[in-house]
């Protein structure tokens, strides 16, 4: 058993100096990289990186971004030095999201950018477009890249790519935003969805609404959908009214990610319109999203029917409108800038060891809008 009590990271950094003083590796050639040394120490990508940060803090080895780490050549160790101190300061960070818009996202990138400048690290971003595939190219790019830690917003879909397990697994710096992943030990940042919905359900049925149309996409395992469900059907049991079921409309798709195309859109427009005729008892919708909530107006105005006299809407994340353009929806409004400000601060902690929540909820907020009043 060894008795050394030093840091494993010093170890292996006094370990690949010896073998660099000794000849084994020559000016010029490459150093394991942090993959193949926390591989065969058995350690996290963090350990393995502080020692190659260590070698390139003293001159010996000189980090390229995507290429590796090299011993650096005599009468360079000065500038490489100098190069290595100035990258330590700013830390990179990669940040991988399905899209944004003005209806979500945006705001959140604004408070990343924030905490970034704040910090003195870079934020760099890649869309996945909600295709997992896009998802994991973009993650292993970063890598390559050899950022200090990743925020992902995974994309839809009930299967999370492998990519991010491996980043979990090597106890890489990795933050979650706007959803989270069942079984895996990431950190996550978003909204309580379900405490969010309650609110919006609360509000209509305090206006004598009793037959709620939930408008949805399938949930497909995605949790922030899947929590929003539930935050209905939970506002609905404490006020002693009956879930009806039959009245959901859960196959909106036209807002999916690469799904938003006129063809789409029309057909869920006309599948809105034929649900209400069938069941006209309906006196509220309540949407997952804005997009959805588009949709249902869209709907409700072909049916020659007035929003809210005849029916009410409500949504997430209805935009902010100015000069009196737009439609004001009564929304839930989500704490974008918080999530996006937490998940860098996030980050920055897990790069230094430090630990955080697992999971943290953001309450969002209820907006009274021009689409809301009381039932018939």
């Amino acid at each position: 058993m060894s008795t050394d009590s030093r840091p494993i990271y010093e170890r292996i950094y006094e370990t690949l100096r010896e073998e660099i003083l000794q000849g084994k590796y020559n000016i010029g050639d490459r150093v394991p990289s942090e993959k193949e040394l926390a591989d065969e120490y058995n350690v996290s990508r963090i350990t393995s990186k502080k020692a190659l940060e260590m070698l390139a803090e003293v001159g010996l080895i000189v980090r390229k971004p995507g290429r590796g780490s090299f011993v650096a050549e005599e009468g360079a160790a000065v500038t490489e030095m100098a190069s290595t101190d100035e990258r330590a300061r700013h830390t990179l960070i990669g940040l991988v999201m399905t899209d944004f818009g003005n209806t979500f996202g945006t705001a959140m990138i604004y408070g990343m950018e924030r905490a970034s400048a704040e910090h003195e690290s870079f934020l760099v971003l890649r869309r996945s477009f909600g295709v997992p595939e896009n998802e994991e190219k973009a993650i292993r790019t970063f890598m390559d890249l050899g950022v200090d830690g990743i925020i992902v917003l995974p994309a839809q879909g009930e299967f999370y790519n492998a990519e991010i397990l491996k980043l979990v697994i090597q106890q890489f710096p990795l933050v979650l935003v706007d959803r989270h992943l069942k079984g895996v030990a990431a950190a996550s940042i978003s909204t309580d969805n379900i405490s969010a919905a309650r609110t919006g359900v609360d509000y209509l049925l305090d206006l004598g609404h009793k037959q709620i149309c939930l408008l949805t996409p399938p949930p497909i395992d995605t949790t922030a959908v899947e929590d929003r469900i539930e935050g209905f059907v939970r506002a609905h049991a404490e006020r002693g009214v009956i879930v009806d079921r039959s009245l959901w409309l859960d196959e909106i798709t036209s807002t999916l990610p690469n799904s938003f195309h006129q063809p789409n859109i029309d057909q869920d427009i006309r599948m809105i319109v034929d649900h209400l005729r069938n069941h006209p008892q309906i006196t509220a919708l309540f949407a997952i999203e804005y997009n959805i909530a588009l949709l249902a107006k869209a709907a409700v105005e072909q049916m020659g029917l007035q929003i809210p006299a005849d029916i009410s809407i409500i949504c997430f994340d209805s935009p902010p409108t100015t000069l009196g353009s737009g439609y004001r929806f009564t929304h839930l409004i989500q704490n974008e800038e918080e999530i996006g400000k937490l998940a860098v601060e996030n980050v920055l902690k897990l790069k230094r060891g430090e630990k955080v929540a697992n999971k943290t909820s953001l309450d969002a907020k209820l907006i009274i809008g021009d689409s809301t009043g009381p039932a018939k």
